[in-house]
């Protein structure tokens, strides 16, 4: 997912960051919120930004000009809701181009638009849609991590067919062509994200059961880890 650094146009680099900005902005101030009103949630935000480092930074060559890895958006938007993803998202992909060379400063707007929005968004929605229809915890919480890290690379397959049409089948071609070659590495990892997410959600529920009860993830009189528990958000 991480697109490389200046592969992107100029202007596509410039119109992705603007597109993203409100976002951030947005979601800056719903993390300072969640941290001045609820300062116990520290340590589990944290959590959530290094499950999302350490997931995203280990990368496997894909499409030129980028990779495929998992993206670990899908936990804390579960757990914080998406605004909150976004920042975290973003954090993450600005430590990986300056540390790892992982993307890049002129992609940055590009990667946060697919890795640290949409993901997280679309994944909670999918959460949010299943436990409305009594769906059991952990399913649910497989499900959004499968849709955040897929819808991840549809959204950045749009943006490298954007940028690069193929010449004579135009932007649809192109758009099948980096889709196809992202799902070969990409649907397995979605796979293997969900399944560890879940894990990781099975640990905090027995860990943190008084701090995802406050999030609502988890309501007091469930019925217990197996994550049945009625809907609060």
């Amino acid at each position: 997912m991480h697109i490389a650094e200046g592969f992107l146009p100029p202007a596509h680099a410039i119109a992705w960051g603007v597109a993203s900005a409100p976002f951030v902005v947005h979601g800056v101030r719903s993390l300072t919120r969640e941290v001045r009103e609820h300062p116990e949630s520290t340590l589990l935000l944290g959590a959530s930004g290094a499950f999302t480092f350490v997931l995203s930074a280990l990368k496997l060559p894909s499409v030129t000009g980028s990779c495929s890895h998992p993206t670990g958006t899908g936990l804390g938007a579960v757990l914080f809701r998406p605004p909150v993803m976004t920042v975290l998202g973003t954090i993450t992909l600005l430590f990986q181009a300056l540390l790892l060379a992982h993307g890049g400063l002129t992609t940055l707007g590009a990667n946060a638009f697919s890795m640290a929005i949409v993901g997280p968004w679309a994944g909670y929605g999918v959460y949010r849609l299943l436990r409305r229809y009594g769906v059991p915890l952990m399913v649910t919480v497989f499900c959004g991590a499968f849709v955040a890290d897929l819808s991840t690379y549809c959204v950045t397959s749009v943006q490298l067919a954007l940028a690069f049409p193929d010449p004579g089948s135009g932007f649809l071609g192109a758009l099948g062509k980096f889709g196809s070659i992202f799902a070969v590495t990409q649907i397995p990892l979605a796979v293997s994200e969900g399944l560890l997410t879940v894990f990781v959600m099975r640990l905090l529920v027995q860990s943190s059961r008084g701090e995802l009860t406050r999030l609502g993830v988890l309501v007091t009189g469930g019925r217990g880890a197996t994550g049945a528990e009625a809907v609060t958000r």
